[in-house]
Order: C-alpha cells, then sequence, then structure tokens
C-alpha cells in the first residue's frame, strides 16, 4: 500500500504525506454505522431475512443457515444447563430476527435483544409475537430496540453477540 501511494503521488505530483492526508480525510467523513444500518436496512435485512427464515434459498446461503443454527443451538444448550435460567436476564446484542432471543425467552430467561437495523428489530417482534405471544405473559416476552452496539446499557446475567462482528 505504501508503495502504491507513493507511485501514485508521485505521478500526481503530491508528496506521500500529502495524499495520505487526503486519502485519510477522505475515509473518515464516512459515518460507519449509518453505512451498516443502511446496509440492514435495506439490501442486508432482506437477504440475512431470507437466510434466517425457512423459505427458499441457495446452497451458499443454506449453508448459512446450517451454520448459524447450530451456533444458535450451541448457545440455548449452554444456557439450558443453568437450572436458574428463568431468573437469569440476557442481553442479546445483534439479534437479528431474534433466532436467539425468541427460544431463549421461550426457555424462560428475560431477554433484552438490540440491532442496529430497525427492519430487524421488527421481523424479531413479528416473530416472537407469532412464537410466543400463546404461551409468555407479556413480562416475559423480548423486549427489543433498534440500537447500534455502543447504545446498549443496562445489568444482564449474560451477553451474547453472534454472527455480529463477521460483517
Amino acid at each position: 500500500a505504501v508503495a502504491y501511494l507513493r507511485r501514485s503521488a508521485h505521478t500526481a505530483g503530491i508528496n506521500t504525506h500529502q495524499r495520505v492526508t487526503a486519502l485519510t480525510m477522505t475515509t473518515s467523513n464516512i459515518d460507519d454505522k449509518k453505512v451498516v444500518r443502511e446496509y440492514f436496512n435495506a439490501t442486508g435485512f432482506d437477504r440475512w431475512q431470507r437466510i434466517y427464515g425457512d423459505g427458499d434459498v441457495n446452497k451458499v446461503q443454506r449453508n448459512i443457515r446450517a451454520g448459524h443454527q447450530k451456533t444458535i443451538d450451541n448457545v440455548l444448550a449452554w444456557l439450558a444447563d443453568d437450572p436458574n435460567l428463568a431468573q437469569q436476564t440476557v442481553c442479546d446484542a445483534g439479534c437479528g430476527v431474534g433466532s436467539l432471543a425468541i427460544p431463549l425467552a421461550a426457555m424462560g430467561a428475560k431477554v433484552h435483544a438490540s440491532d442496529i437495523s430497525e427492519k430487524m428489530v421488527t421481523e424479531a417482534q413479528l416473530r416472537a409475537e407469532a412464537a410466543l405471544a400463546a404461551q409468555l405473559v407479556p413480562e416475559k416476552m423480548p423486549v427489543f430496540a433498534a440500537l447500534d452496539l455502543e447504545d446498549v446499557d443496562g445489568r444482564y446475567h449474560t451477553v451474547v453477540c453472534l454472527d455480529v462482528l463477521i460483517h
């Protein structure tokens, strides 16, 4: 990268420091959270909702779905080993469409779930209502909020952040 910058700077008639400064200024004006939020409220939502759903998907998406479900199943099994799960609070940061939050609430945990995408949170709420409304009192339903990771706060027995940092 440095050699490329030197070559580019030389051919453009500017020194490397000026080129790096200009490059830094250009990239520092990008609001990364806004880019991620917009992606997961549009194209990303459509893609991941389909992958985390039960509809038809291609082979690659099917593999992603299976791997994600295996991770969810492992976490649920670990937490199910706690005889006091019904008294535990769990923060699912980056909850997506509720793949972990919903079964955790069904197992008795008090779940607070968040995602940077309002569309993901709305879909998670709809899925939770469809799956849990008949079996849980309102106080035991998972609580969903559209928040980025830096805005999540509170005190929890367990904090889970699955498949978030890979994006």
